[in-house]
Order: C-alpha cells, then structure tokens, then sequence
C-alpha cells in the first residue's frame, strides 16, 4: 500500500479517535464567537458595517485550520521523541513521500476541525450567502490547510525539542492570526499595519472565504487563491526539503 495513503489514514484515524482533543479544540473558536461576535456586535452595527457575526466567523474557521495544521508539527516532535519517525525513515521509500502523507493527513485534519466549527458557527447564526459557496470556501479552507500544513511540517523537521515549537506558537503562529484580519476590516489600516497584513498568507486565505461565504473580498478571490497556491509550493518545497535532511 502507498505510503503516502498509510500516513494520511495515521493522521485520520489518530485524530478521529481522539474525542477529548476534538472536544478541547472546539473552547478557543466558542470562546471568540460567544465573547466576541455577540459583544462586539452591537459597535460594529453602529459603525455601519453590519453583522459582526457574519464578518467574524469565516475568520474564526480560519484561526481553528491555521492552529490545527500547525499543531501537526507538534505531532511530528512526539514521533520523533517515542521512535515512530525513524521507522517510518528506515522504510524503502523515498522522504518526499513520507513528507507529503504526514503533510495531507495534518491538513485533512484541520479541514475536519474547520467543518466543526463551521458547523457551530451556523448554530450561532451565522449564514452563508448560498448554499453552494460553502463548497467553494472548503476548497479554499483544505488550500489553507495544506499551506499551515507544510510550514508545520517544515518547522517540525527543523526543531529537536518541544520547547522549541512552543516558542514558534507563541512568535510566529499568533502573529499570523492576528494580522490576518480576521477580527477587523482591512481597510483604512495604518501604512506599517497594512503592509503586515499583506506579507501574511493567513490574510488572503480568510479574505478568500469571506469572499465565498459572504462575498466580502478585500483583495479579491483570484488573488487570494494565486497567493496561497504561490505559497503553498513555496512551503511544500521548504518541508520537503527539510524532511529529507531531518535526522533521528
């Protein structure tokens, strides 16, 4: 059987049988919807820009993909701490292959995690514009996905300790949610801010489902999508470099 398809089913079927961790995840995206969009509600009505809740939510899936595929390289770190990765590396087959089933089983994951929260966001009022842009903001979820994927996969390759990607979330993967404007409108930004948001991948990725789902685009849908395919090589290339350098 192709190892790439035995690695994604790993992923899969680890993250399906881990009810506590589905459940655990769901707190930070409930948390930002309940205190958040329903708080911050009224002020943005006042403001002229309508439901806060409609605008929020596509940025609340996002923030639940970007954290969960990046979560895939703390997953690669436990491998490598209790063996499983060096057998996977003695295996007959090439890295590339190892490195691209570990990178779609992560990003199925988040894509899973995505659908439940976008699941909750409906019973939290949110509505999509038609039902058929929920297919198409999938799409461009399962591209976030890969992309976050990738990068954690790159990272993990790259670090020897836990410790280390704990630094990584706390400098890296937050800044990304925050600067992605998925709380705040990207227009009439400050010049240093607006640029931030332009150099974060994050940014054209919740721009694109909001895009989808509630045909808000800020940069438009072409572009958004051309930049994270732009990027996702980018970040496929850079992972599958580093996992064959990896060593155990």
């Amino acid at each position: 059987m192709n190892v790439v398809y035995i690695l994604w089913l790993r992923e899969v079927k680890k993250y399906l049988r881990s009810k506590t961790q589905i459940v655990a995840s769901l707190g930070t995206p409930l948390m930002y919807l309940a205190v958040l969009g329903f708080g911050l509600g009224p002020v943005f009505r006042r403001a002229g820009e309508g439901s806060y809740l409609q605008f929020m939510a596509p940025g609340v899936i996002g923030m639940t993909v970007l954290f969960t595929a990046m979560f895939s390289g703390i997953a690669m770190l436990w491998d490598r701490q209790f063996g499983f990765l060096k057998e996977t590396l003695v295996a007959p087959v090439p890295r590339v292959q190892i490195m691209i089933g570990r990178t779609l089983g992560g990003a199925t994951v988040a894509v899973l995690q995505g659908f439940i929260i976008f699941a909750v966001t409906l019973v939290a009022g949110f509505r999509p514009t038609s039902v058929m842009s929920v297919p198409l903001a999938f799409l461009l979820i399962a591209l976030i996905a890969i992309v976050f994927s990738a990068l954690a996969t790159a990272i993990g390759s790259s670090l020897k300790e836990m410790a280390g990607f704990q630094m990584v979330m706390n400098f890296l993967v937050m800044p990304l949610w925050f600067l992605s404007g998925a709380l705040y409108p990207l227009q009439g930004l400050p010049a240093a801010l607006a640029v931030l948001t332009r150099v974060d991948p994050l940014t054209y990725g919740i721009d694109g489902v909001r895009g989808t789902m509630i045909g808000a685009s800020h940069f438009g849908i072409p572009l958004d999508v051309g930049v994270l395919l732009a990027v996702g090589v980018l970040f496929v290339t850079a992972g599958a470099w580093r996992f064959s350098k990896i060593e155990v």
